[in-house]
């Protein structure tokens, strides 16, 4: 990695472990190559693939990666440019979803121009920052993987989570009718998010009240991936961020899609961005944190189940 003149501050594990490997590191400020950016980072998000990766479960990123920086997408302005870097100049506002060979928590950030939103006016940072990976795990789930058209029935797991809340808005923009699990504390705000039907998961059978569906997004797996597949009718497809039970699937006659991973798409995180600055999507935010309190905030985003997206703020 070739540097530029000083330090910057980052998230970084060394090992695999627990919350306890988690640090905020010193490291060079990155360089760019000639098809990259450097960003100066306001906002960074938190997601479960940041724990995971930190812990070792997550393969593309093995022990033969370490030491590296955590997290995946990030919104700032351009401070550094390479030189064929194109349209973008020092300055611009942009958000990104970036590969797994960078973390994103951190003051300085390297980004490839292929990876790179222009952030609209009327767009908070704090919004572009906590949106990019929760909107293509959501986006590329619905219609890449799952071809989710107007006028069909879709049940969606975890519809006040990260990516829940996103998938829930973009499936009811499609045209879809939208069913979505939630806690009972949340059930109004993914009505208002534009779910038809909100089904409270502890209290309720979903498979009950969802029936003859087209498509099940399902992000928890188990025991509720296992009760999903009644919900759907032959020939439908259940798209899960988790492992799919295929041989069940194929009893039913379900179609599923292999594990798959949400990949940075700057065509695709430029059309959530529209919507979100049309007003048609928002993001909630449950909680911002310091960059020295990513423990604190791993440990919340985890076990409290927030309501919409948690991020690190970094312009501090």
């Amino acid at each position: 990695m070739t540097t530029e003149a000083g330090t910057t501050r980052a998230i970084w594990i060394e090992k695999f472990g627990g919350a306890e490997v988690v640090q905020v590191a010193t490291i060079p400020v990155p360089a760019p190559a000639a098809d990259e950016v450097v960003v100066r980072v306001a906002i960074a998000s938190i997601n479960p693939v940041d724990w995971k990766t930190a812990e070792g479960k997550y393969p593309p990123m093995g022990a033969d990666k370490l030491p590296f920086g955590l997290g995946r997408d990030l919104a700032g302005t351009i401070e550094t440019v390479g030189s064929e870097s194109g349209e973008w100049a020092v300055g611009d506002r942009v958000c990104a979803f970036i590969g797994p060979d960078r973390g994103a928590q951190g003051e300085r950030v390297v980004v490839k121009t292929s990876e790179l939103a222009k952030v609209p006016d009327g767009v908070d940072t704090e919004v572009a920052g906590a949106l990019p990976l929760a909107a293509m795990t959501a986006w590329q789930g619905l219609f890449d993987h799952g071809g989710l058209e107007a006028g069909q029935r879709v049940l969606i797991h975890g519809g006040a989570g990260g990516v829940g809340h996103m998938a829930v808005q973009f499936a009811r923009w499609k045209g879809a009718t939208v069913f979505a699990t939630a806690s009972e504390r949340d059930l109004d705000f993914v009505r208002a998010l534009g779910a038809d039907t909100a089904i409270d998961y502890k209290k309720e059978r979903f498979e009950d009240i969802a029936t003859d569906l087209d498509m099940v997004f399902d992000t928890q797996g188990g025991e509720t991936q296992a009760r999903s597949f009644t919900t759907l009718r032959k020939g439908g497809i259940l798209v899960s961020t988790l492992e799919p039970d295929e041989k069940k699937a194929a009893e039913l006659g379900i179609r599923t899609v292999p594990r798959w991973h949400a990949d940075p798409d700057a065509a695709e995180l430029e059309q959530a961005l529209g919507l979100i600055a049309d007003g048609q999507v928002r993001v909630e935010i449950a909680k911002r944190f310091p960059l020295n309190a990513i423990r604190e905030a791993q440990r919340f985003t985890r076990e409290e189940h927030p309501r919409g997206k948690v991020i690190l703020d970094l312009a501090e």
